[in-house]
Formats: structure tokens, sequence, C-alpha cells
């Protein structure tokens, strides 16, 4: 494994797959980036799950919330929205209860909140039209390093107007990285489909496919 000659926050493995440095730490952040990360998303669960896992992740680290991932699902009914939204306050005192997640009052109220305006926001075309209406028209532009920025003025106005909406926790940051990790922007250019499916073949073998 080697560092890219241009990009230092460029790492580029034995098989000549390029990741971020970040995702070439640790195997289960890895196999996300390989899997998952960057693709699109576009179904209305998928997204509140990204919304609410890149919320609980605000102050923590991505692999925490990944370790904890399956543990959220099963709290939060497989991010079902529908199901969320009737959550109690006995359910936040279980949830608070539950040591497998993160137990952040705030978060998880933020989290059924976010899940009632999911709902309301079915009657104006959706989540995912909404989310995906501010994708930029112009790539982004890296520092030296082959850094994205930390938000951008889209995610500042999607944020914005998620709150007008009833959301909680959708600071332009949050959003921004959720933009990252579903597709809506493009912060890792180097990334090779071909390479990477050869490499996962070699490495993962029957495990999911890339797509």
């Amino acid at each position: 494994m080697q560092k890219s000659p241009e990009y230092p926050n460029v790492v580029i493995d034995d098989h000549g797959v390029a990741r971020p440095q970040w995702a070439s730490t640790n195997r289960l952040l890895q196999d996300y980036f390989d899997t998952e990360w960057g693709r699109p998303v576009r179904d209305e669960r998928g997204l509140f799950e990204r919304l609410s896992l890149e919320g609980f992740q605000a102050g923590l680290s991505w692999l925490t919330i990944l370790k904890k991932r399956p543990a959220f699902r099963q709290a939060f009914a497989d991010f079902n929205p529908d199901v969320v939204a009737d959550y109690n306050e006995r359910d936040v005192e279980a949830l608070m209860d539950n040591t497998e997640i993160v137990r952040n009052r705030r978060k998880i109220q933020a989290v059924i909140k976010n899940a009632q305006a999911t709902i309301s926001l079915r009657e104006q075309g959706g989540l995912t039209e909404l989310i995906w209406s501010y994708q930029p028209v112009t790539a982004l532009v890296l520092d030296p390093n082959g850094n994205p920025p930390s938000q951008s003025s889209e995610s500042a106005a999607l944020a914005k107007q998620l709150k007008k909406h009833g959301f909680s926790f959708v600071g332009p940051t949050i959003i921004f990285a959720m933009f990252e990790a579903i597709g809506v922007v493009n912060s890792f250019p180097f990334r090779e489909t071909s390479n990477l499916s050869n490499a996962y073949s070699a490495d993962y073998a029957g495990g999911t496919p890339n797509i």
C-alpha cells in the first residue's frame, strides 16, 4: 500500500485500487467504502437511514457508527419512517437504556422528529426528490491533498430547507457528509470502477457484487 505521489490523502493498494486515507485504516471502513460509500441512494428509507446515521456521527468517528449500525437498525425498525414516527417517550427512554447505540437524547429525538418530517414531506414530492434536487452541476474542487470541503453552498441550502420542513440535526456539514455517502457529490474522483471490481473479486469472493 502506498500514497499517491500527487495527493497525500489518496492511498493505493497492491491491486492498484485508490481509496481515501480514512477508508484504509480499518477493514470495516474499507468494506463500506468499496461496496457502499458514494453509490447513489434514491429510496426514502435508505436516505432516512443515512441522514439519521450522519446525525448520530456528529462529534464521533464514522467507524463507531458503522460498528453500531446493526444495533441502530434494530433500534429504529430498520429506519422505517412510518414506524419511527410513532415512537413515544417510553420508546425514547428504552433507547436511552440501549448500550448498543449512541445514547444521546437529542439525537434520538431528532430521528423521531425527522421520521415525522419525512412522512409530511411526501405531500411535496418526498425526501428523495428534495435531496437530489440539490445535486451540484459543477465538480467539487479538492485541496492539494485530495480532500474535499467539509460543506458546500448546496449542503447549506438543503440544510436550511430541511429545517423549514421540520428536520433537526441537519447542519451543512452533516448534509455534505450525507451527499458524499449517497453519491449526490463525487468527492473521490480517483476511484476506478474496473479496478475496484477486480480487487473485490480477488479479496471478497462470495460477497456482495459491486454496483
